[in-house]
This record gives C-alpha cells, structure tokens and sequence, in this order.
C-alpha cells in the first residue's frame, strides 16, 4: 500500500512540475501577435516591453464563457495589484469580435490577438489547451507561474503577494 501512495504522490509531483515550465520556448518568443492597430509584433518583444515590472498574462477568447466569468477576478485581480502590468492575448477568430470583446468586457491592459486562434502555432508553442490561462512574469522576465486557469485565482493572488506586491 505504501508503494501505491509513493508512486500516486511521485506522478502528481511529476506532472505539475512538468506543468509549470521557467522559460518560453524560441518557439513562442518568436511568434507574432497583432496589436490592435493592426501591426504584427513578436511575443519576445511584447515581453521586453514590460521588462522591469511584475506582468500577468491572460489568454482568452470572447467567445468563452470561462473567459467572461472569470473577469471579475480580473479586475478585481487589477485593483488589488496596481503596479503589476496586464497583457491579454486574445484567441478570437476575427478581428471584429476581439476588439468588441475588449470594449464590452472593459479590459485594461496591452492587447494582442494569436494570428491563428487557440490550436495554430503561437497556442502550441505555449502548450494552450484552456483559456482563461494566466501566466505571470516577475520583473526580470522570468516566468514565475506558468499554467493557471480561471480556478487558480487563490495561486495568482499568492503568487503576486509573494513577489511584493
């Protein structure tokens, strides 16, 4: 029985830490994203714009309903943590709905859409298979919390009160 216990506790043990990865792959570092001026720029470059600051990442879609249920702990997330950045990146399918989904849900942050939705390249290269997803990056642009979804908002909130904030 106790052989039983060790492996359960081993595998659970193994495959968080699988889970949770410290860097982004150059896969991902090199995929492009749209601004919502229309212009195309590197993931890499979206996280050296926000280098020197704790940043939360969320991925999302306007048609999830995970997504929209989840944004009041956003914005509460937002309120409590001011000098912590947002960035989300949208896994629409248009333009039209993600720019209508910022406006409805009232989202304030830096805003990027995957060029080709959830299961295209730039979502493997992250290993996206939910959304909401959340990552947080800490001022040094490690990443510091790799996989959370919209039933870890206790994790997020400990992870950020662990890096001071």
């Amino acid at each position: 029985m106790k052989k039983i216990a060790f492996l359960i506790i081993a595998f659970a043990t193994f495959s968080c830490t699988q889970a949770q990865k410290t860097e982004f792959s150059k896969q991902a570092l090199s995929e492009t994203l749209l601004t919502t001026a229309g212009k195309q720029i590197s993931f890499q470059n979206i996280i050296k714009n926000h280098k020197g600051q704790t940043t939360v990442i969320e991925i999302w879609a306007s048609w999830c309903g995970d997504c929209v249920k989840a944004m009041p702990k956003i914005k509460e997330l937002q309120e409590k943590n001011r000098n912590v950045s947002f960035v989300f990146l949208s896994m629409d399918k248009t333009v039209d709905k993600w720019k209508e989904g910022i406006q409805k849900h009232e989202l304030k942050g830096d805003h990027y859409m995957a060029n080709d939705g959830m299961k295209g390249v730039f979502g493997q290269a992250i290993d996206l298979d939910w959304v909401p997803r959340y990552i947080i990056i800490d001022e040094t642009g490690k990443l510091i919390l790799y996989r959370a979804i919209e039933t870890d908002f206790a994790v997020i909130n400990e992870t950020l009160k662990s890096l001071n904030y």
